[in-house]
């Protein structure tokens, strides 16, 4: 297939709060519908560009079109009392402020930070809390460049919706990379280094190739021989790697990257085949595959949007025809518009199960569900029986102690439970792993009762 060529139609153009009336397929929208839009857009972040809107989403049966439900805001995302707190306030006032203090009265309601973000996260160096930065595993560091701090367009459910709202308390970012790179000298244990945000892929090339320079240079003392770059612009500008006017600039720095030894890897989040479909995306993978860049795909199963095994295993097989590879099926995180998209653990696994039993060897990398919650990314192996009694069977994909990492574990089966704090030890007053956790709380603040499974 020849090369996309730019037009009017793939220059970015995006849609917001201010002035998202002006899209014309709103035409199609009630005045309550719109209404709506605004009322939990106050409060949860609503962006939108002219890819999704033109090319994804089916404007013929919008209100169930997954796109549309991934993209724009619903009201019952948001509990029936705070819809009703934000509506009378926009009803009485237009003062910023004023609405302004009551989103964030709302915002605060709804775990902001899930996991241990803030309090075990959060790495130091001679002193100085590196605030852009978060060390949870051993090997992997994340890293949220404050040039990265948006998206092309927003997803619902997005668990980093805080970094999008303007309350700066709730962000993570760093300017430089300098404590980064001297954190990274010290900590040899890192080898993958994940720019995530936000989306890093918002950045131009210039911005974003300061932030890669020190692990290309000569004198690199760090251990990273991985880079993972966590985004959706494939899925909401993919004309990003083939017809924005620093596109090739990004493709010669990604195959610098390769060339150096560095694996690069993007962790590109796919959430509906329909994001799959179009010629856009299927020309930016081939690109970015030409230049030796890994693609593995993730997302979690979302009521509304995905809650079906046909979709999952649809969209695995489209994955590995365009030479992706399923990497995750998450549970959607204890934060933000979760009971909106919410499904229980048991529906999650048999969604996961029957779609696996659908695909062929080569989609069945992908590991799931899992919740990534403060201990670590807990997988649903399943139902079972175990000594005349049903449990979950569960296992650790990754954990604060690598060593509780591919150790079984069973919880009581409780067929309506959605998140792992919903869960209780199956044949113990503990989980194996609890105490530990507790001790780990004790050493970063100070407090072993503060220990969670968020």
């Amino acid at each position: 297939m020849p090369m996309i060529e730019a037009t009017v139609e793939n220059k970015y153009r995006a849609f917001a709060l201010h002035n998202f009336r002006s899209i014309p397929q709103m035409a199609l929208l009630s005045e309550e519908q719109l209404f709506d839009i605004e009322v939990v857009g106050n409060v949860l972040p609503f962006k939108v560009n002219n890819y999704v809107l033109d090319e994804l989403i089916d404007w013929t049966n919008y209100e169930d079109d997954p796109i549309y439900r991934l993209t724009f805001p619903h009201r019952d995302m948001l509990k029936p009392e705070h819809y009703e707190l934000m509506a009378n306030t926009l009803r009485k006032t237009s003062n910023k402020m004023e609405i302004k203090q009551v989103a964030n009265k709302i915002r605060l309601t709804l775990n902001p930070h899930p996991a241990g973000q803030l309090e075990l996260n959060v790495p130091e160096i001679d002193g100085v809390k590196l605030t852009g930065v978060q060390h949870k595993y051993r090997e992997t560091v994340l890293f949220f460049p404050s040039s990265g701090q948006t998206c092309h367009s927003y997803c619902t459910f997005c668990f980093r919706w805080p970094q999008f709202t303007g309350m700066d308390e709730l962000k993570f970012a760093m300017r430089e990379t300098e404590l980064l790179q001297r954190y990274l000298e010290r900590h040899h244990e890192a080898t993958d280094l994940l720019f995530t945000g936000g989306d890093p892929m918002i950045m131009k090339y210039k911005v974003f190739r300061q932030y890669i320079e020190p692990f290309l240079a000569e004198d690199n003392q760090t251990n990273i021989q991985t880079i993972r770059i966590g985004t959706k612009s494939l899925s909401y500008w993919p004309y990003k790697f083939t017809t924005d006017p620093d596109a090739d600039d990004f493709l010669r720095l990604f195959k610098e990257i390769v060339d150096s030894g560095i694996n690069l890897a993007f962790m590109a989040h796919f959430s509906h085949p329909v994001e799959l479909e179009t010629e856009a995306v299927q020309e930016a993978i081939r690109r970015l595959r030409s230049v030796g860049v890994q693609i593995r795909t993730q997302s979690p199963v979302l009521r509304h949007i995905n809650d079906n095994a046909d979709v999952w295993a649809e969209m695995w097989r489209k994955q590995v025809n365009l030479n992706c590879i399923p990497y995750y099926m998450f549970v959607e995180r204890d934060t933000g518009a979760k009971e909106y998209f919410d499904i229980p653990l048991e529906r999650a696994w048999k969604i996961y199960r029957q779609a696996y039993q659908k695909v062929s060897g080569v989609c069945r990398t992908v590991r799931g569900p899992s919740m990534s919650c403060t201990p670590g990314k807990v997988q649903i192996l399943g139902v079972s029986e175990v000594a005349g009694k049903k449990v979950f069977t569960l296992r650790f994909i990754q954990g604060r102690n690598p060593d509780w990492v591919a150790r079984p574990f069973f919880a009581e089966y409780d067929p309506e439970v959605s998140w792992f704090t919903g869960l209780k030890p199956a044949f113990s007053e503990k989980f194996f792993f609890e105490d530990e956790l507790a001790q780990i709380y004790q050493q970063k603040v100070g407090d072993p009762e503060a220990a969670n499974f968020e």
